[in-house]
């Protein structure tokens, strides 16, 4: 109850014009997404660029979850839920979608509302026809259930065609072996028949709960074999900074660990001896030379 009157109180603040409730006015998204360091779209949600994404590629979940718990971000992270390709990682701009349950009076508004700001009939379309290249759509429908349904190898063929990503989705999808199929990656609660029914959609773009974690639009998307987590845009590149120096600190800890020299306790857990110290510190200042190049 209280996370549906949330979702209600925001959507209904961004006003009644042009289909309004379905999404923050510009200038509300700028507000709500003030320390966005980045471009940003018309609608005024964040646009990280391009060359981050692919640098975010190279993370792992701990990577950026670690400081992003550093920073008071405490609910960034989803687990607990099924991949369809293990090891395909998952990276993109969140858009974000908030259904409820279906109540006959709030669908005659929102269908009104939507029918004259040009959206199509079909209620998941809606949230797909706002799609980019680079976007991923995070759905927040309740968990798994008959009709908490976020389409099928079609629809999902649609969402990879303009995304080249895949999907983030607190509900269901159906026809799993088509989906499976095609190049897309996809986070879900559980697979269902059922197509959509009994929900409304009630928000596009707006804060939304996904598992334990909260997604704001234009959030980034990294999605790995643990789970998914949900990168507030001003924190990403000192997450990119701090792994890279995380990456050649495990690359050289496991290169000493293989040659079978060493006590874990040696190099992990604890202060290097001098000796090994003044060895890191040059094999570091090498790779990062050698990355700036």
């Amino acid at each position: 109850m209280k996370k549906a009157a949330i979702a209600l109180f925001v959507v209904a603040c961004a006003g009644p014009a042009e289909g309004q409730i379905f999404r923050f006015a510009r200038e509300q998204m700028i507000r709500y997404t003030a320390e966005n360091p980045f471009d940003r779209f018309a609608d005024g949600r964040p646009k990280a660029p391009d060359a981050i994404l692919e640098r975010v590629k190279s993370l792992s979940i701990e990577e950026a979850w670690g400081l992003m718990r550093n920073k008071g971000y405490t609910q960034q992270y989803a687990g607990d839920m099924r991949i369809l390709h293990p090891g395909r990682k998952l990276v993109g701009r969140a858009v974000t979608a908030q259904y409820l349950p279906l109540r006959p009076d709030l669908q005659k508004a929102v269908d009104a509302d939507a029918q004259a700001a040009g959206f199509p009939r079909g209620v998941n379309q809606r949230v797909i026809d706002q799609l980019q290249l680079n976007d991923v759509p995070v759905v927040d429908l309740m968990g798994a259930g008959d009709g908490h349904n976020f389409g099928g190898d079609n629809l999902h063929a649609a969402i990879y065609g303009v995304t080249r990503t895949g999907a983030v989705v607190d509900g269901t999808i159906r026809d799993v072996e088509g989906i499976f199929a095609l190049p897309t990656q996809v986070y879900f609660r559980a697979p269902n028949p059922a197509a959509v029914s009994g929900v409304v959609l009630a928000g596009i773009n707006i804060p939304v709960k996904v598992g334990n974690a909260i997604v704001m639009p234009g959030d980034i998307v990294l999605g790995d074999r643990t789970g998914v987590v949900f990168i507030p845009p001003q924190l990403v590149e000192q997450i990119l900074d701090a792994a890279e120096t995380t990456h050649i600190h495990d690359e050289w800890t496991k290169a000493k660990f293989l040659t079978g020299k060493y006590k874990a306790s040696d190099l992990y857990g604890g202060p290097l001896s001098p000796e090994l110290q003044k060895e890191y510190d040059e094999y570091l200042k090498k790779r990062l030379a050698e990355r700036k190049r």
